[in-house]
């Protein structure tokens, strides 16, 4: 395949678990890679600079925005949609607490606060308040005042107990 004469390079990560290859543009981000090529759309597209954290996804356990992550950065490694946390049928803990919590209202946010709370409880099991609320700073939601996300998140810390 061929982009602008050259041919694109190969790209080869696991999303979700299972081991994938693509042939992508360099322009190509690992947002516009996960949404176009494989339907997982639970990440969103807010601002295009890092800001708002629509877009996260894990990058071997990091939260990371992923609309300013190349997708050839990504090379070999370990990345985690929204989709690949739980299931219809067995929902993620925290997926679980934001239900149980009515921690979000349009939704829009969800996907990335859940993850970006994820990383922060595999990191820090017993992150306090102020942890959860300071990595939650560049996760924005334009719906709620974040206290039944942070009420969410603290208890899914406290049911891994």
């Amino acid at each position: 395949m061929n982009f602008h004469g050259r041919t694109k390079p190969h790209l080869r990560l696991t999303i979700n678990g299972v081991t994938r290859e693509f042939l992508v543009a360099p322009t190509t981000t690992l947002l516009e890679l996960v949404r176009s090529k494989l339907g997982l759309t639970g990440a969103k597209r807010g601002c295009d600079d890092g800001n708002c954290g629509a877009c996260t996804m894990l990058i071997d356990g990091a939260a990371v925005k992923t609309c300013i992550v190349l997708a050839l950065q990504v090379q070999g490694r370990e990345v985690v949609t929204i989709e690949g946390l739980g299931s219809p049928q067995q929902l993620h803990p925290l997926q679980q607490a934001f239900l149980d919590h009515f921690a979000s209202q349009c939704g829009y946010c969800t996907p990335g606060m859940i993850l970006t709370a994820k990383a922060l409880l595999d990191e820090y099991p017993n992150a306090t308040e102020h942890d959860i609320r300071d990595a939650l700073h560049g996760t924005i939601c334009r719906c709620t005042g974040y206290v039944k996300i942070v009420e969410a998140i603290e208890a899914a810390r406290d049911s891994r107990v």
